[in-house]
């Protein structure tokens, strides 16, 4: 487990911003302990426990990079062609006996470059002639060949500690002769939705009930991160009992979340259940849709409360729980991508907070440009499905015209 102070952020403030909110996450949130070898297979995703360096050179040897004629750059002529007796031919795999004076190679791409020979010609430069090759002039010693360790010098790092291994990162380490990466182990996420009005999707709905959705979209959102997840079902409007939960998941998860219940209403109760358990770190968030979510530690493990709604679900998973979920694991701070596009929309907000406006991108030869979603509403799920990226509003911005240069975060690309 986690096992974190119930005091170990340390903000006082009541409204915390998103940068705020990182850097407490990065300076006082550990590390989890515990790694394990995994076979490359299983490795994608998972997050590098320490330094890869590099057994061998890659490539290991001298090669040709194209299919061609391997020569001595020496017998090449300065001017006008010249014509050399092609003496065998070398495939990829293959050893080549030494390359004499006066002679070539017909080569392909990858195969060792033999003994003496120095440069290559690429067959579409050359021409064959009863046995021999023709070459032009002009190419340079060395031309068209991979040196040994052109990539990767034998003993360098390959890959740091706290990588998210990805397909090239996989790709890499069998190239190196890699079988097995020591990783971190998973950090353990128990998910919950809190509420009365929610029901579980297949079973029948109550008259004033409508079927959960965010602990289905917070799990999706968790399956592209190194976590365990454990769907801890929803939790009914009652203080008493959304403690115990808390407190009980607390003891064999590294992290918890939930949606739902840190507003201010009567029956709204995670707040005052991580209170009980625990300490309460911040509640609210100087952004919007979203500022109803609350962040605590119950029996040594964080606790975050995300609000209700769908969309404010997501833009508070993305700044809080994803950060705090990475620091956990042991990877290197990943910032959500982010871009500049152009504005097809008006729009004003209120100095001091940070404003994500839904839109959909249409992409051309310029900047792209950003389309807001037709209708307001944290709790529209098709306005999650029919945009592309949040348009980000930093706190200073009042107001947005049609054509001004905005920065947009893809929240597609982090799904």
């Amino acid at each position: 487990m986690a096992q974190l102070s119930d005091d170990c952020f340390a903000f006082g403030g009541k409204l915390l911003a998103v940068e705020q909110a990182a850097a407490l996450i990065e300076a006082r949130v550990p590390v989890l302990e515990g790694e394990e070898q995994v076979a490359l297979r299983d490795a994608p995703g998972r997050v590098l426990a320490e330094d890869l360096r590099a057994p061998v050179a890659l490539p290991p040897f001298f090669n040709s990079a194209v299919d061609g004629y391997a020569f001595r750059h020496a017998d090449l002529a300065a001017e006008g062609e010249t014509r050399l007796l092609v003496v065998g031919r070398l495939q990829a795999g293959a050893v080549g006996a030494p390359v004499a004076p006066g002679t070539a190679l017909r080569i392909f791409t990858g195969a060792p470059m033999p003994a003496g020979a120095d440069t290559v010609m690429m067959q579409e430069d050359a021409r064959e002639e009863a046995g021999a090759v023709v070459l032009p002039p002009g190419l340079k010693r060395g031309a068209n060949c991979r040196p040994a360790g052109e990539d990767m010098q034998e003993g360098a790092v390959a890959l740091r500690a706290g990588r998210r291994l990805a397909a090239p990162d996989i790709g890499l380490a069998a190239a190196l002769g890699v079988t097995r990466l020591a990783v971190r182990r998973r950090v353990r996420v128990g998910v919950f939705s809190t509420g009365d009005e929610l029901a579980e999707p297949g079973r029948p709905l109550g008259a004033a009930q409508t079927y959960d959705s965010n602990r289905f979209t917070l799990m999706a959102l968790l399956a592209s991160l190194p976590v365990e997840v454990s769907d801890l079902g929803i939790l009914p409007d009652d203080r008493d009992a959304t403690a115990q939960a808390l407190a009980g998941a607390a003891g064999t998860h590294d992290l918890l979340l939930t949606s739902g219940g840190v507003s201010t209403g009567e029956a709204d109760h995670v707040k005052a259940a991580i209170e009980a358990g625990g300490a309460l770190v911040f509640w609210r968030l100087a952004v919007k849709p979203g500022r109803p979510a609350a962040m605590g530690v119950v029996r040594g493990t964080p606790v975050v409360g995300l609000p209700g709604n769908p969309v404010a679900a997501v833009v508070t998973f993305l700044h809080l729980a994803r950060p705090l979920l990475l620091r956990l694991a042991g990877a290197a701070p990943d910032p959500l991508p982010r871009f500049a596009a152009t504005a097809d929309f008006a729009y004003r907000k209120k100095a001091g907070r940070r404003e994500y406006v839904r839109v959909a991108l249409a992409f051309g030869d310029d900047l792209p440009v950003a389309r807001k979603y037709p209708r307001e509403g944290a709790g529209l799920l098709t306005s999650l499905t029919e945009s592309d990226a949040f348009a980000e509003l930093p706190e200073e911005v009042t107001q947005v015209a049609p054509g001004d240069r905005i920065r947009v975060l893809p929240f597609r690309a982090v799904y």
